[in-house]
This record gives C-alpha cells, structure tokens and sequence, in this order.
C-alpha cells in the first residue's frame, strides 16, 4: 500500500483541495494518507472529519511586516521542521503533497532533508510566501492560473504546470433539487447565496444587514455568515442564515441563481465549477498580500463575475449591481458559461494520477 502525506492549513482554502485530491487518491489506489496540519484551529476537524489521519504540529505565522511575533514564531517553525521529520521519519511516505499555507513550510523542509519528494500546488494568482518558501522543496509545481508560473522563479519554471484549481468531486455533482430540499424552498424561488469564506468576512456581513430589506424583495437569500460572526437579523422565510453549510453546499450552490462573496480561491472555484456568476468582494487593505483582488479580477477579467471594492463597497451599489443581475437573464446564462469554463478542467483528478504516475516511478 502506498503512503503519502499531505500538508496545509490555516484556512479551508488550503485544506479543502488537498482534500479533493487526497479523495481522487483513494478511488484510483490503495493507499494510507496523512495529513500534517497546524496543532491550533480549524484545521483538524476539517481533515478529520474526511476521515483522513492528523496529525499537529506547531507552527509560527510567515508575516511581511515587521512584527515582534516574528522573532517568537522562528522557535515555533523550528519545533515544526522537527516535530513534521519526527512524523515523516516513522510514517515513511513516498510523497508529501502541500497545499501552502504557513504550517506547509516546515514539512516541506522536513521531507526534503529525509529525501522524500515534495509536490505543490498554489491555489491563487500570486504565490504566496509559503509557496515561494517551498520552491526549493518541490519536485513538481502546480499552479490554478497560467500566468502564475511567470511570478515564480526563473529555475522553477520548468518544473511548473497549469491545472486549474483542485474542488471536491462533490461539487461536480450539486444537485439543485437536494439543495432546495435542504433550504425548505419551492422550485421557483430565486437563490442569492452569499459567501464569506469557512470564516466567514464582517465587512460582507454589515454589507447584508444593510441590504437584506431590498434584496429579499427578488431573491431569497441564503448567508454563510461564518461561525463567530455576530448577525442581528433573524431567520425568516425570504432570509436564511447558516454559521456554516458544510455538505449540503454543492446542493446549495447548485440551486443559487447568483453568489456574491469574497474571492478566496476556495470560493471562486467552487462558484465557478457550479457555473455561477459572481458578484466579488475580495478581502483588500493592509493587512493582506492582496491575493484575493487578484483572483477577483481574473474572474471578473474573464466574464465570470463583477467586482466591489474601494469606494464601491457600499449599499447601494450592491443593491444596484444584484437587481442588474436578476434583471438580465441573458447576461447572467453568459457568465454562468463563463464560470463553467474556467473550471471545465478536473485538477484534483489530475493531479492525482501525476502523483501516482510518480510514485509508481515515472517523472
């Protein structure tokens, strides 16, 4: 039986396609799979709750600003490599697969000190730190976006390739049906599914609270507010709030006429592998590297979506940009076959069989 090990975490965009191919593994071979994750947060449930072995490791945040954090999280990285080569050691995998992510880097250094190969894959537009820390690691770089292999490296290049972004079969398979039956809707109720990330974004939240009187009017609309997230309205038939959907999403997603939401990779992916049209807020501001603006415009650059951010995050100009939508069916079919061809390709299938191909000892 082959082992292979995956790292990854922090958020659900760096577990959730880890998880995709993790699964695309298991149907095409017998195999154990690990996962090596951050020891705090969310990221055991996740992985455990796919029936995947965890295990924790502690793990120090990669900032880019100055900070004193910094200089304490250096031991945390460091009892990472050796905690990660503890595991790597006894669990002797033929592969270790990373989805980036801070906790990712100590045990892509940790398999790469005991010989064993690394494979990555970068989910947004931009690499990010801990893709770029990796690099040195990885025998194989996947990238979701074409031009994302021109930002890396000149020396990595060559070892980069284009696959798009790995989404849980699940969502290939959405049923509108199931997801109405979820939601306690009829067949002609019109679906806005709102998306702020497995966290959930305060700034989409107020933007709801202050637009719900006039959306509900077309639409009813389906919130993700996030788990800690503090939501003053309250459930109605015509408002459905959610902490979190968690399997039901495909179904949901699905039955959604229009999704308006952040612009994580996760969500954009899976948006799109739904065929919806998007309205995006991408998280922006200090405070972050500004992947998720990047990856707003290239949907929206491709026709799949519209954009709010700045100045336009406000109530009326999403209360004007939804209405647009409900009243344009034709623009809406157009850039729900946008979406669809942006995630017409399966990377999480793909990557699987490159990962197999290897391990079975091809190159």
């Amino acid at each position: 039986m082959y082992r292979i090990a995956f790292t990854g975490g922090g958020t659900g965009g760096h577990i959730y396609p880890g998880i995709a191919i993790a699964q695309e593994l298991q149907k095409q071979i017998p195999c154990h799979i690990i996962w090596i994750g951050n020891k705090e947060g969310m990221d055991r449930q996740i992985v455990e709750s796919a029936g995947i072995e965890f295990y924790g490791i502690p793990t120090g945040k990669l900032r880019r600003y100055f900070s004193l954090k910094n200089v304490t999280d250096l031991f945390n990285i460091a009892g990472g490599f050796f905690a990660a080569r503890k595991i790597l050691a006894s669990v002797k995998p033929d592969l270790l697969f990373s989805k980036g992510g801070f906790v990712s880097v100590p045990p892509c250094a940790a398999a790469a000190s005991l010989g064993i190969p690394v494979f990555s894959h970068e989910s947004d537009y931009t690499p990010g730190l801990a893709t770029k820390l990796n690099l040195p690691f990885s025998r194989r770089i996947f990238t979701a976006y074409s031009d994302t292999i021109s930002m890396l490296g000149v020396k990595y290049r060559e070892k980069a390739q284009t696959v798009g972004n790995p989404v849980r079969a699940s969502f290939y398979a959405g049923d509108p049906t199931l997801g109405r039956q979820f939601l306690g809707l009829s067949a002609t109720a019109r679906i806005l599914l709102v998306l702020g990330g497995s966290q959930g974004a305060r700034q989409v939240n107020e933007l709801i609270e202050a637009t719900l009187s006039e959306l509900v009017k077309t639409y009813v609309v389906v919130h993700q507010t996030g788990p800690n997230q503090d939501i003053r309205l309250l459930p109605s038939d015509r408002y459905k709030p959610y902490p979190y959907i968690k399997d039901e999403l495909p179904h949901v997603l699905a039955a959604a006429e229009l999704v308006v939401g952040r612009s994580g990779a996760g969500t954009v992916w899976e948006a799109a592998t739904a065929g919806k049209p998007m309205i995006l807020i991408p998280l922006a501001g200090s405070g972050t590297r500004g992947d998720q603006v990047v990856n707003a415009r290239y949907f929206e650059k491709s026709g799949a979506a519209e954009v709010l951010i700045g100045e336009d995050v406000t109530a009326d100009k999403l209360i004007e940009r939804v209405q647009a939508f409900a009243q344009n069916e034709k623009r809406r079919i157009a850039m729900a076959e946008a979406s669809k061809q942006i995630a017409s390709s399966n990377a999480a299938h793909y990557i699987s069989e490159q990962i197999i191909h290897y391990i079975q000892g091809g190159s």
